[in-house]
């Protein structure tokens, strides 16, 4: 039986994913910032008009506005939100100008940008940390217990008792290496490398697919080799430990990220697959009826994404402007002001075309378009 959260539910989680989620991003330009002595004027959760907010003693307002899907804060000698410098900075009294961003030596600017994500990857860190702590670290050795009949592993001659060392000329330490890879490789020919009875054995193999529905009624395509792995051991991980396995899932994700952005790129995986806020929602709401549990751990993935997209070199993005801060760096001057002009504009055209790309997406996998094609039928 198929459960779906409410509207109200999904609303509410949403909301608790999302915003706390870009207040953390948001405060760590904003700490950085007042550390290198730069002034804050507006702290903002959400776009476009102002719901409420409120000024503080510093002299930054603030406030939540009507569109949450994001945040910005806007220091002093910045000409708007994407942090455009106005030029008007110059004319300022000394006192002033020097509390303003673009008066910062090139270092300090990197740092403030570069804050955002990175805070973003240090609360994802603390969430698996946390996770690591209270349920141990379970480490599934690959080998092969059995075979599944009719699979790509039979296809390929794969046999009990393997130890899988590689796929695709990629190391493998444990089961889940093994399920990360071939998950988002659905009908793709791969090469594993074996250890059988102590010799080196190489196959070649067509991953196959499978579809999966889960309990919500979501539909996925994901990669299937057949076999069905040894038995787990968990361990159990202390203080000292924890960082060590939080970094390492973190970067099993990331990886997972690229990898599956880079074949969406270059056409191996269908745009359709591509998600905006309203899918996020849907997730959100679904992960809260599960448990508290599943919803954290969420929070953790979707601030890796957000930390994740960030960095790419796109303007109106951190990446963006840590890119024409790494220009600035190796020319030795700023990157001309009319250049970046015309960037961050078709930076704002770039984003919001994939804004609405992205929710005719989700639009779409929520069977919108299918439900009016009936009706026009």
């Amino acid at each position: 039986m198929i459960e779906t959260p409410g509207l109200f539910l999904t609303v509410l989680a949403f909301v608790l994913v999302i915003g706390p989620l870009v207040f953390v991003h948001e405060m760590g330009h904003y700490l950085v910032a007042r550390w290198c002595g730069v002034k804050a004027e507006m702290f903002s959760i959400g776009f476009g008009h102002e719901v409420f907010g409120i000024t503080d003693k510093r002299g930054t307002r603030w406030k939540f506005s009507w569109l949450p899907l994001g945040g910005y804060v806007k220091f002093a000698g910045d000409l708007n939100p994407a942090s455009q410098t106005d030029p008007a900075w110059l004319a300022l009294p000394a006192a002033d100008r020097a509390r303003t961003f673009p008066a910062k030596p090139l270092w300090q600017r990197a740092l403030i940008i570069a804050a955002g994500p990175v805070v973003n990857f240090l609360l994802a860190i603390l969430i698996l940390m946390g996770f690591a702590l209270l349920y141990g670290d379970v480490r599934t050795p690959p080998v092969v217990r059995e075979i599944v009949p009719n699979s790509a592993a039979v296809r390929a001659g794969l046999q009990p008792g393997d130890r899988i060392v590689s796929l695709g000329g990629r190391s493998v330490e444990t089961f889940d290496d093994v399920s990360r890879y071939v998950k988002i490789r659905a009908n793709e020919t791969v090469r594993i490398e074996l250890e059988r009875s102590g010799t080196i054995v190489q196959r070649d193999v067509v991953i196959g697919t499978q579809e999966q529905r889960d309990r919500f009624g979501n539909e996925y395509q994901l990669g299937l080799l057949g076999i069905a792995p040894d038995r787990p051991v968990l361990l159990e991980v202390g203080l000292l430990e924890a960082p060590v396995v939080a970094l390492r899932q973190t970067r099993d994700i990331v990886v997972t990220m690229v990898e599956t952005l880079g074949q969406v790129i270059t056409g191996r995986r269908s745009v359709k697959e591509l998600g905006g806020p309203l899918r996020i929602a849907k997730i959100s709401g679904e992960q809260i009826s599960v448990g508290p549990e599943a919803f954290v751990f969420l929070i953790a993935l979707v601030s890796i994404n957000l930390g994740f997209i960030n960095l790419l070199p796109i303007p109106m993005l951190d990446g963006g402007h840590l890119f024409f801060y790494a220009i600035e760096a190796i020319g030795r001057r700023p990157v001309n002001p009319a250049v970046q002009e015309w960037a961050y504009r078709g930076g704002v055209v770039a984003l919001l075309m994939f804004m609405m790309f992205v929710t005719f997406n989700d639009l779409g996998a929520f069977g919108l378009w299918k439900n009016l094609a009936g009706l026009i039928g």
